[in-house]
């Protein structure tokens, strides 16, 4: 079994929205705790939150109950329920903190041996095999202080995967590291970190008005070349988005290659990403041609080849080979796809493809209408 940052899609008929944590945790989290007291969490608040975080555009509706008590120490409990007008509305439990400062979307019960009960309750509500060796690490400090975290080494005897969970400080309730969310950081506080941190400067674009005069609306996105969706995304922005908006958005291209050491293990993403920052640096007219042509052709690249299909793509591009080569092999881009993938992480950008839209981050590849909703609400906005 492979552990890693997937994430739990709730299906919203032709579009598939992100409600939730990740895929491990699922519908299935148990319980074994005596319920808490209820305490009034601001169900206002939370939909803002939730709709902000996951890109939820203004024509889907979304409601969540009043919150009650639950049977997770120290979180109240409601339902979240997502009604697109075109299929049954879809519900999902959703939990805050008492006092309503932390979200969560997957909850663990834990008994009195923590490190025990958290490998039980991982390998029962994950449906690990007993082949695959489970080591949680110690207990230490987390971002957030009423949490610790812990980091539990998932081993199937050809792969480790190092998956963070959180643990309430009472050790009573566990939970994934994507799956907790900080209340009192506000929507607008998010863009504006978005927006003062990503750089938009000297960087590979399509788009927007002519003279690099600003767009109305400006993308950007962070994708892995080995990442299948971030393939059918860049098709969908290439041919659907930039025809139907014209000059009015623009799109800034931003490596994130995933490591090649842990899932979903892309052993060539990186190289290929220096290969495209080269192509920039190199032939910036030729960049956006290079970067379709690589995603066209996944299937056919591999770790062994990856050199050689570059070139190849570069050639047929209008790249020049010997520069491309020369540049590949002394890393002459590895400072861009650094910068990009740093510049990502601290956006909060741990999947691809991830962009955003003014700010408005946008996780995973959305239905084509979800997508120009948002676009069209940053439009109006503008």
């Amino acid at each position: 079994m492979k552990v890693g940052r997937t994430r739990w899609w709730v299906d919203l008929g032709a579009s598939a929205l992100v409600v939730g944590a990740a895929a491990l945790i699922g519908a299935t989290t148990r319980s074994h705790a005596r319920p808490t007291a209820s305490t009034p969490v601001s169900t206002e608040k939370v939909v803002r939150f939730i709709r902000e975080q996951w890109s939820i555009p203004e024509t889907v509706k979304m409601t969540v109950e009043p919150f009650h008590g639950s049977a997770f120490p120290g979180f109240e409990e409601s339902t979240v329920t997502v009604d697109d007008g075109k299929q049954p509305p879809k519900t999902s439990p959703v939990y805050v903190t008492a006092g309503g400062h932390y979200l969560a979307m997957g909850l663990m019960a834990l008994g009195s041996d923590f490190s025990t009960d958290i490998v039980k309750d991982i390998r029962e509500t994950f449906k690990v095999p007993a082949t695959t060796t489970l080591t949680p690490g110690p207990l230490v400090k987390s971002k957030y202080v009423d949490f610790k975290q812990t980091t539990v080494t998932v081993d199937d005897g050809k792969n480790k995967a190092p998956t963070v969970f959180f643990v309430t400080r009472d050790n009573k309730v566990a939970l994934l590291e994507s799956s907790l969310f900080n209340l009192d950081v506000s929507p607008l506080e998010k863009r504006e970190k978005v927006l003062h941190t990503v750089s938009l400067h000297n960087q590979p674009s399509v788009g927007g008005p002519p003279n690099d005069a600003p767009a109305p609306v400006t993308i950007v996105e962070y994708a892995d070349l080995e990442c299948p969706t971030c393939a059918r995304f860049h098709a969908f922005l290439e041919s659907e988005l930039l025809p139907r908006y014209g000059d009015k958005v623009r799109i800034v291209f931003k490596e994130f290659p995933l490591p090649a050491d842990r899932p979903p293990f892309h052993e060539w993403s990186r190289t290929a990403a220096i290969a495209n920052e080269c192509a920039y640096q190199i032939a910036p007219s030729s960049f956006l041609a290079y970067r379709s042509m690589i995603f066209a052709h996944q299937g056919a690249i591999n770790a062994a080849n990856v050199r050689d299909a570059m070139l190849q793509y570069g050639e047929e591009a209008g790249i020049d080979r010997l520069k491309l080569a020369a540049c590949i092999d002394s890393q002459g881009s590895r400072a861009r796809v650094d910068e990009g993938k740093n510049e990502g992480s601290e956006v909060g950008v741990n999947s691809t493809p991830t962009s955003f839209i003014n700010g408005r981050m946008v996780v995973g590849m959305p239905a084509p209408e979800q997508y120009f909703a948002l676009v069209d609400e940053a439009l109006k906005a503008h």
